[in-house]
């Protein structure tokens, strides 16, 4: 089995959000996929399909067919957080945590039984 990655580093997301996205394609072929997509209403739907283009690209440079292409693995890690901080009453400031993604695909080639 011939496998594609591409990984996307520290999209300005929350990995919370970026997973609901992420769940909705895990296991389908590529193209349903990218299809889907265009679809979702959310933000990370966007940077997602630009990533899964980006994995077939590189699956056609490893010469594998883009039909028989599926996604075996979408993973939605954490990555750094930026720390900032709220100005609140009487000069006191609460935290705000800026966070971060680290999303990677991986697609595999299905072989057909036969």
């Amino acid at each position: 089995m011939s496998e594609s990655k591409a990984k996307l580093n520290n999209y300005r997301q929350s990995p919370r959000k970026v997973r609901l996205v992420a769940d909705t394609i895990r296991g389908k072929k590529v193209e349903d996929a990218i299809t889907a997509l265009s679809f979702v209403p959310r933000r990370s739907a966007l940077p997602i399909q630009k990533l899964l283009a980006s994995a077939l690209a590189n699956a056609k440079n490893l010469s594998l067919s883009p039909e028989s292409l599926v996604i075996k693995e979408i993973r939605v890690d954490e990555g750094a957080t930026l720390f900032r901080s709220r100005p609140r009453s009487r000069g006191m400031a609460n935290p705000i945590r800026k966070r971060t993604s680290h999303i990677s695909v991986t697609l595999s080639d299905i072989k057909k039984k036969s």
